[in-house]
């Protein structure tokens, strides 16, 4: 099970609470940004967590080379394997993801699972994901004996898409929050039915669907001033199902006065934000009195014992804001999460 680095704790509390495994996930060999998890239950069950980024089924296999993978007992334990990712979720492609995919034994192997199951191989943009790699290293039976030959692994997605890719993104909006950044920070923040919950710079509107995919609120709310974003936000709460338990409004998130004149007078009791940072969306020369103007509105917004969850690429401007407004808020976490070439912090804050 992969997930983005930084996120171990959030992901793996995460496996405990919704496949119950008996034993507690470990780290897969070798890599820092994934769990291996022995699930007994439906494979199904996988389908619903929300912070990893992908799940694959991993099969050992005893070989010295992947050309062994295309015949009996070996082939057939991979076909039976593809057959229950196609149970959970139904592709019609399929690729390899490994070193010499384009060589005569994948061709062979590729033609052998053709024939088994139906599905077309496309070496691109095949669905199905069979990744072959290289097994762990074994530890030899005893010292000065050579090691035993590691074998292969074939490590076979489940479902067609990863995790991260949710179904409800209709519209995609430039540099919208990451899926499975915005579903832990909503488990940081904590899910209970009885909150208020407000989202400020709501964006396209990733953290309001995941929050409310999460869970009932007793109310929901968006603001942004980009008019583009809050379409693409309604887009894709109606896409979740969730867009009749939100409201969202084209109003300053800076300025209280008026997002309590467009959202109501009661405060909220958790307040998601995901300010620009300078890329795409606002300017990194004014993004500090931004973040800063953004913590007093929150306070300013919020109920005595809320939280504000809030992830920003502006880490150095965020240190010297939280210090200033240490009277507003009190850090409770901060996390670094590592996302496709950037470092983005996630600040759990209490309300002072």
């Amino acid at each position: 099970m992969t997930f983005l680095g930084g996120l171990d704790d959030v992901v793996r509390d995460e496996i405990a609470e919704v496949l119950q495994p008996r034993r507690a996930p470990v780290r897969a060999p070798g890599r820092d940004d994934a769990w291996l998890v022995e699930h007994a239950g439906a494979l199904s069950d996988v389908r619903r967590l929300r912070t990893a980024v992908a799940v694959f089924e991993v099969l050992d296999f005893d070989v010295p080379r992947p050309r062994s993978l295309a015949s009996g007992e070996h082939l057939r334990r991979l076909v039976d394997a593809a057959y229950r990712s196609l149970r959970v979720a139904g592709s019609s492609t399929f690729r390899f993801e490994a070193a010499g995919s384009d060589s005569a034994a994948f061709a062979r192997l590729a033609q052998e699972v053709r024939t088994a199951t139906g599905l077309l191989h496309d070496p691109e943009h095949g669905e199905l994901v069979l990744r072959v790699r290289r097994g762990p290293a074994r530890p030899a039976a005893r010292r000065g004996a050579e090691a035993p030959d590691p074998g292969w692994q074939v490590l076979v997605r489940t479902g067609p898409r990863p995790l991260s890719a949710r179904p409800w993104r209709v519209a995609d909006y430039p540099g919208a929050l990451n899926a499975t950044i915005a579903a832990a920070m909503v488990r940081l923040g904590g899910v209970a039915e009885g909150d208020r919950v407000l989202n400020l710079m709501c964006g396209s509107g990733t953290l309001l669907v995941e929050r409310l995919l999460a869970g009932p609120a007793a109310a929901a709310a968006g603001v942004d001033l980009d008019e583009t974003a809050l379409e693409a936000a309604r887009a894709n709460l109606e896409a979740a199902g969730v867009h009749r338990r939100a409201r969202l409004q084209a109003v300053d998130a800076t300025d209280a006065e008026a997002v309590r004149a467009a959202v109501g007078e009661e405060p909220f009791d958790l307040v998601l934000a995901d300010p620009p940072w300078g890329t795409l969306h606002g300017e990194h020369a004014t993004n500090e009195a931004l973040h800063a103007a953004l913590l007093r509105s929150a306070r300013a917004l919020t109920a005595p014992g809320g939280r504000l969850v809030l992830v920003t690429h502006e880490v150095r401007a965020m240190a010297r804001v939280l210090d200033a407004a240490a009277s507003l808020w009190r850090p409770r976490s901060e996390l670094r999460v590592f996302a496709k070439g950037h470092h983005p912090r996630v600040h759990v804050l209490d309300r002072v």
